[in-house]
């Protein structure tokens, strides 16, 4: 077993005896997740091993779950310690918020995302020209952390280049792709990109066009992330104005997952989807 696999592991494990201790209390996964200033996504993402857990957070649950016996606290502190692993953007992780954190970790370990975006092109499938232009454009993002953001958003695209990289399904209204977005050669680049991309079924990328005239309402742009272990629940990422909600409960993602497929019943097939974005393109070089 290689390291990375050995400390996925060691994480499970930890887990599987955090659950068993907190069932053997009686303690509610929502009063877990108060002890650690969480929320239940967190507890469950921690007991199926797919959330690092911090020393303080260990201790508060192990002294939430009254566990007092030395041997067993000192074995399940050692696993924690080793079931971390050196995430990607750690070495930046003093820069980044809890919310966001859990984004890249959403992202890292999905064998699937499905993405709806209302607004912009998605941060996974941006150029860097076109992810400066949308950065910039926001009042709270100070100059001089520009290029940091972006940075990190075109780092966040390696997740497509590594060995079992997740499958993709993007769903565009048509509006997004005509906006000028960095100027009108920028765009055209953003959509040429957008076209180089598209690869079905590893990267599926729809266009729900104009002439559509009956679509199911989203109520903005929302993430539906599905994982390979069945243990771990799939989660919706929803965002607004300066964050997003994650949501796990098994209702909740399956009203979002009927949102996804009333979209994509309304949206070009990727071969059309590819051929309109290629003339908008067009369009778009002529201005």
């Amino acid at each position: 077993m290689g390291q990375s696999a050995l400390r996925t592991a060691r994480r499970q494990r930890l887990g599987a005896e955090l659950k068993a201790l907190r069932e053997a209390a009686r303690v509610s996964a929502e009063e877990a997740a108060k002890a650690i200033h969480g929320d239940r996504t967190k507890i469950s993402r921690q007991e199926t091993g797919r959330h690092l857990i911090s020393r303080l957070e260990l201790e508060a649950l192990l002294g939430l779950y009254n566990v007092t016996d030395d041997k067993t606290r000192e074995w399940l502190i050692a696993l924690a310690s080793e079931g971390r692993k050196r995430s990607w953007w750690r070495q930046r992780s003093d820069a980044l918020g809890p919310t966001f954190k859990e984004l890249l970790t959403l992202e890292s370990d999905a064998a699937r995302i499905c993405a709806y975006q209302a607004q912009v092109v998605p941060g996974l499938l941006q150029t860097r020209e076109y992810a400066t232009a949308v950065i910039s454009s926001f009042d709270f993002t100070p100059a001089d952390q520009v290029e940091f953001c972006v940075d990190l958003r075109m780092d966040r695209q390696d997740i497509f280049r590594r060995a079992n990289p997740p499958q993709y399904l993007c769903l565009l209204p048509e509006g997004i792709l005509r906006q000028q977005i960095g100027g009108p050669r920028a765009a055209a680049r953003q959509l040429r990109r957008l076209v180089e991309l598209s690869n079905p079924p590893d990267m599926t990328i729809q266009v729900i066009p104009f002439t559509q005239q009956t679509c199911p309402p989203t109520g903005g742009s929302f993430v539906v992330y599905s994982y390979p272990d069945h243990l771990d629940l799939d989660v919706v990422q929803v965002e607004y104005l300066d964050g997003a909600l994650y949501l796990q409960e098994d209702a909740t993602v399956e009203k979002y997952r009927k949102v996804l497929d009333g979209l994509r019943a309304c949206a070009l097939s990727a071969q059309q989807s590819a051929e309109l974005i290629s003339s908008i393109a067009d369009e778009l070089e002529r201005t």
